[in-house]
């Protein structure tokens, strides 16, 4: 179900907003919508680290950068 919602914003952005949506062939309120609905699809994406982590091999473990960073982070 819709609901009406009121929203301040600045006075130069709506005019960019209103382009913005005219180019993609929505309304302004579809674009704000799906704006929003994008915001809680991201909340429930793995982070970048998440996604990558165990996806390299360490190559010399004896390495002294290796060391220090091993004992700074892991």
């Amino acid at each position: 179900m819709k609901t009406k919602l009121t929203l301040t914003i600045d006075r130069e952005l709506i005019p960019l907003a209103k382009r913005h949506a005219q180019a993609r062939g929505v309304s302004l309120s579809e674009l704000v919508e799906t704006g929003l609905r994008r915001l809680n699809t991201d909340a429930n994406t793995p982070s970048f680290a998440s996604r990558w982590r165990g996806k390299f091999a360490v190559v010399n473990r004896g390495d002294a950068r290796y060391r220090a960073l091993a004992k700074k982070y892991l």
